[in-house]
């Protein structure tokens, strides 16, 4: 498996989803049966936690996941660039880097509720 970059654009106060592949040096899915998933998401490297991302598997066997926040979480983001990645546990324990990449978080306009 290799660690491939995506970068995110999250909205403040909108919910989030991103559809990610992970796939092996060769370009075939890796089959993530078994597999479970951690992101966070920090202004930089060494700062504290800005936000936790749910990773959820949808198609083990294609090595499909996907990335979400809530409406909540994402009120409480700095808006600015910041940064992620996505920290997956084998079956055997080991653990790997699979997606990093930069988040650029944009500010809303509207703060109340839509007429």
């Amino acid at each position: 498996m290799t660690v491939f970059v995506q970068n995110l654009t999250i909205n403040a106060r909108e919910s989030f989803s991103r559809d990610l592949d992970i796939l092996s040096a060769g370009g075939g899915p890796v089959n993530l049966t078994g597999y479970s998933g951690a992101s966070h998401i920090r202004k930089h490297t060494d700062s504290g936690l800005s936000a936790v991302m749910a990773v959820g598997i949808t198609s083990a066997a294609d090595g499909k996941l996907r990335l979400s926040l809530t409406d909540a979480q994402t009120a409480g983001l700095t808006p600015g660039r910041h940064v992620y990645d996505v920290l997956l546990t084998k079956p055997s324990g080991s653990k790997v880097i699979a997606v990093e990449g930069s988040v650029l978080v944009r500010p809303g306009i509207s703060t109340g509720p839509f007429s």
